[in-house]
């Protein structure tokens, strides 16, 4: 199962068993264990918003929002129960399920999947097929995800792959380095070491159809709590419509509290929340609502993963999902 990128290179990053406890009455309708993808950052904003506004205490729900970090599997936590809800990706449920294991995806907030490559500007770079048979830094896990739709869609071989060290300083050096990088925060961290912007490439915007930031469980717990999930649901879009239209600061300031890195801080938010607004990453040109899945994406993207060799082509793909849930479902 696939662990969340760092896309801030070189930071001291602490112990990722933070936890945000609920402040809300003592009495609430449910309580929920949510595991986030990483570190507090402007890429939650929804739910951090829907837990400073008080959105999810109106959907009458105690939710603790818990945090992600290196070498955290939030597929394991949940599926042994330590945690009732996590963010993932399509590739988290439909790992689960080829490993046996019933984890289902109930929505996605990320319409587009921000991974990205990343290159230096006058280097002949300026869209995918320019990379092909050039050296790329891709880390361990998107070997088997990202890499694989690469090799499949524009003709990438293993022998392109190097080492990336979670760190800028050798990309920043080598102005013939491509690596693989995140599109909310690429313009932002990158550019401010660079003397020219760098070229920034996002997959998505290239067929990559991997739903990001989702949200997943185990069915036996979404059966047995569907009017708690749909709140959660709900309270979440809304918190990610208020995040993308209006006043972020609620969240910003709650998660701010929580990851202390100055690398995570106001700068970084203001950049990350542009980027997904301009790029239309909660909600994307094709007119569906906040947290939408489709059939027939997921089956496109199951197609794509079988020719790239990920999945094989019996496995029931529709068991790693559920529209049954979707915030705007009754």
């Amino acid at each position: 199962m696939s662990s969340k990128t760092t896309r801030i290179g070189g930071l001291a990053i602490v112990a990722a068993s933070l936890l945000i406890s609920a402040s809300g009455p003592a009495a609430a309708v449910e309580k929920i264990r949510f595991g986030l993808g990483w570190l507090p950052e402007a890429e939650h904003c929804g739910f951090f918003q829907a837990k400073a506004t008080g959105l999810y205490e109106k959907a009458g729900l105690d939710v603790d929002l818990i945090a992600g970090g290196p070498g955290i599997n939030t597929a394991m936590l949940v599926a042994g129960g330590e945690q009732d809800l996590g963010m993932g990706s399509s590739f988290t449920t439909l790992n689960m399920v080829k490993q046996g294991i019933p984890g289902v995806t109930v929505a996605a907030f990320f319409q587009k999947d921000p991974q990205t490559l990343v290159a230096h500007a006058g280097q002949g770079v300026s869209k995918l097929e320019d990379v092909k048979g050039r050296p790329v830094m891709v880390a361990d896990f998107a070997r088997g995800e990202f890499w694989q739709f690469l090799k499949y869609r524009f003709g990438f071989t293993d022998d392109q792959l190097r080492p990336y060290t979670y760190s800028s300083a050798v990309f920043v050096s080598d102005k013939t380095a491509i690596q693989q990088g995140y599109v909310t925060a690429d313009a932002h961290y990158l550019g401010n070491q660079l003397d020219r912007p760098p070229v920034i490439m996002l997959l998505a915007d290239h067929g990559y159809l991997n739903y990001a930031t989702t949200v997943f469980g185990m069915s036996s717990y979404i059966e047995a709590h569907p009017d708690a999930v749909r709140a959660f649901l709900r309270a979440t879009a809304e918190g990610w419509k208020s995040c993308m239209t209006g006043d972020y600061t609620p969240a910003m300031k709650l998660a701010t509290s929580i990851n202390t890195d100055p690398a995570y801080g106001e700068g970084l938010w203001k950049a990350s929340i542009t980027e997904m607004r301009e790029r239309h990453i909660v909600s994307n040109e094709s007119g569906h609502g906040i947290g939408a899945m489709t059939d027939a994406r997921w089956a496109d993207f199951f197609s794509d993963m079988v020719k790239a060799g990920v999945y094989p082509a019996d496995l029931d793909f529709r068991k790693a999902y559920t529209l049954s849930y979707l915030p705007g479902s009754k």
